[in-house]
């Protein structure tokens, strides 16, 4: 390099700027939790999502290339939360000498919360036909809630040997999936009244 020459600098994006695009982007994925939501996967599409989010499409675009873009930046949103949850939830849960009511209250408030969080959730994951790419970036959390909640069974019945209680974490979380529409789809007393519902569900199953 000659003495008059110039190092080459590199271009950085101001911090405001990366603030405001990061905030952009949370708008975005926050109106497509909405209308996923409400149109679910199929029916939803960019410019349903740019209108919900207040943008325009092209601002939309600057961002996520296309309807299945945005859902993986949602399903990486929600691995993280649920991820969370697990943790708070599964992890530290020692059912040892607690009653089935007892595990069933500690585990299912935790399950509802993050549902009512997170409304777009079961329009993605909810459904028998999950795109492949949304399906794998799931799978392995669910795979460890579900091991968890295997655990919690034992553990609660322990009568139970492994296959019938891995049997029993089935059937849980299918109850569980059943009930939850209601629930997130409802408020005040109707809601609280589901809950207790799917809590009595799942005890006298347990039971």
């Amino acid at each position: 390099m000659s003495a008059d020459e110039k190092p080459a600098t590199e271009t950085k994006t101001p911090p405001k700027r990366q603030a405001r695009g990061q905030r952009r982007m949370e708008q975005i994925l926050q109106a497509a939790a909405t209308v996923f939501a409400e149109r679910g996967y199929e029916a939803t599409t960019t410019n349903a999502i740019a209108s919900a989010a207040e943008i325009s499409p092209g601002s939309l675009y600057q961002f996520f290339t296309s309807k299945e873009d945005i859902a993986r930046s949602l399903a990486e949103h929600y691995v993280q939360q649920l991820a969370q949850t697990k943790s708070e939830t599964f992890d530290d849960a020692d059912a040892t000498g607690m009653s089935p009511a007892r595990v069933v209250d500690s585990v299912i408030d935790p399950v509802v919360a993050f549902n009512v969080a997170n409304p777009g959730f079961k329009a993605l994951f909810a459904r028998t036909d999950m795109p492949a790419s949304l399906a794998q970036a799931v799978a392995p959390i669910h795979a460890a809630i579900h091991g968890q909640v295997t655990r919690l069974i034992l553990t609660t019945v322990p009568t139970l040997n492994q296959a019938q209680a891995e049997h029993a974490t089935t059937v849980v979380v299918q109850l569980v999936r059943a009930m939850m529409p209601l629930i997130t789809g409802s408020s005040g007393p109707v809601r609280r009244q589901y809950i207790a519902d799917l809590k009595r569900l799942l005890v006298t199953y347990l039971t």
